[in-house]
C-alpha cells in the first residue's frame, strides 16, 4: 500500500480523535487568515481553504465541512498536498476493501469448514462400508472353507457343539 495514502488516512483517525479534545486553548484559528496552509494546520482544529486563503475553524458538529464554508476539494485538513474529497474517496475505498476482505475470509472460513467435515464425514462412511463389506466376503469364503472341510470328511450333519454356542 501507497504511504501517501495510508499517511494521511491514519492522520484523519487520529487527528478526529484529537479535533474534539481542545488541542490548544487561547489560540483561535481566525487568527492565521492570510498565513500559509501549514501555518494553520499546525493546529488540529483547523481547516484551510485554498480559494479564500483563510484559515477556519474545523466544524465538528457536521463532520464534513459544508459548501459554503470551502469545498471538498479545496478544503486542507492536516496536510497541505491532500484535499478533502481525495482523503474521503481513500478512506472509503480502503474501508470497503477491508469489510470486502474480512466478508471473504469469514465466508471462505465457514465454507471450507462446512464442506471439509461434510468430506470427512464422507470418507469415513466410504471406509466403514468398505471395511464391513471385506468382513462379509471373509466371514462368506470361510463358511465356503468350513463347509468343504465337513464334506471332505463326511461331518456335513449338525454340528454336534452348536447348541453349545
Amino acid at each position: 500500500m501507497d504511504l501517501r495514502i495510508l499517511f494521511p488516512a491514519l492522520l484523519l483517525v487520529f487527528g478526529l480523535a484529537t479535533v474534539f479534545a481542545d488541542s490548544t486553548p487561547g489560540e483561535v484559528c481566525e487568527k492565521k487568515n492570510g498565513t500559509s496552509c501549514e501555518e494553520c494546520l499546525r493546529n488540529v482544529s483547523c481547516l484551510w481553504c485554498i480559494p479564500t486563503k483563510s484559515c477556519v475553524t474545523y466544524p465538528v458538529r457536521t463532520i464534513l465541512p459544508p459548501h459554503a464554508l470551502c469545498p471538498l476539494n479545496d478544503a486542507r485538513w492536516g496536510l497541505c498536498w491532500m484535499n478533502f474529497q481525495t482523503l474521503i474517496i481513500t478512506l472509503a475505498v480502503i474501508g470497503g476493501v477491508i469489510i470486502i476482505a474480512f466478508l471473504v475470509c469469514l465466508f471462505c472460513c465457514c465454507k471450507c469448514e462446512n464442506f471439509g467435515s461434510k468430506r470427512f464425514e464422507a470418507k469415513m462412511q466410504k471406509q466403514a462400508t468398505k471395511t464391513k463389506t471385506k468382513q462379509e466376503e471373509r466371514r462368506a469364503e470361510m463358511k465356503q472353507r468350513h463347509q468343504e472341510i465337513r464334506q471332505k470328511y463326511g461331518l456335513s450333519g449338525q454340528n454336534p457343539y452348536s447348541k453349545f454356542a
